[in-house]
């Protein structure tokens, strides 16, 4: 009952970030959706007043950090794909590496948050993560049906 209850609340939090973000600029649209993952996050890891105040400050760095890989990982991935040589070795061996700097940021992150939650929670925070953007894809793939 109470996972049914957790579930209804996600899904109902999610519709409502949809819903938000319709009519809304990009950023706009991303803002709205950060803060209703934050929220997701504050609940599922249980975080108390105290927990989140110094868990968000560490949080919106590790934020910043995987972005910022990820948008170095694309655009390398994009300027491979039009190169000529997009099938060298050294490219595919370059899109690894910011594979492992993820890893590498998630891990030195893992031991920040744990220092502020548990190590269960810390470790269980990127899990709730993937949930979340799991259920982002399924509302926009319900959106996309429905359009």
């Amino acid at each position: 009952m109470v996972r049914l209850k957790q579930v209804i609340t996600t899904i109902c939090l999610i519709w409502f970030a949809c819903f938000v973000a319709q009519g809304q600029s990009r950023q706009e649209r991303f803002e709205a959706i950060e803060k209703q993952k934050s929220a997701y996050i504050t609940k599922q890891l249980k975080l108390t007043p105290a927990e989140a105040q110094r868990f968000f400050p560490l949080y919106n760095q590790y934020t910043k950090e995987i972005m910022d890989v990820k948008s170095q990982k694309n655009k390398r991935a994009a300027d491979a794909g039009n190169s000529p040589r997009s099938n060298n070795f050294r490219g595919g061996q370059d899109i690894i590496e910011y594979d492992a700097k993820e890893v590498e940021i998630k891990k030195k992150y893992r031991g920040k948050f744990a220092e502020v939650l548990d190590q269960t929670r810390a470790s269980r925070f990127f899990a709730i993560e993937q949930e979340f953007i799991k259920l982002l894809y399924k509302e926009l793939d319900s959106r996309n049906r429905n359009d």
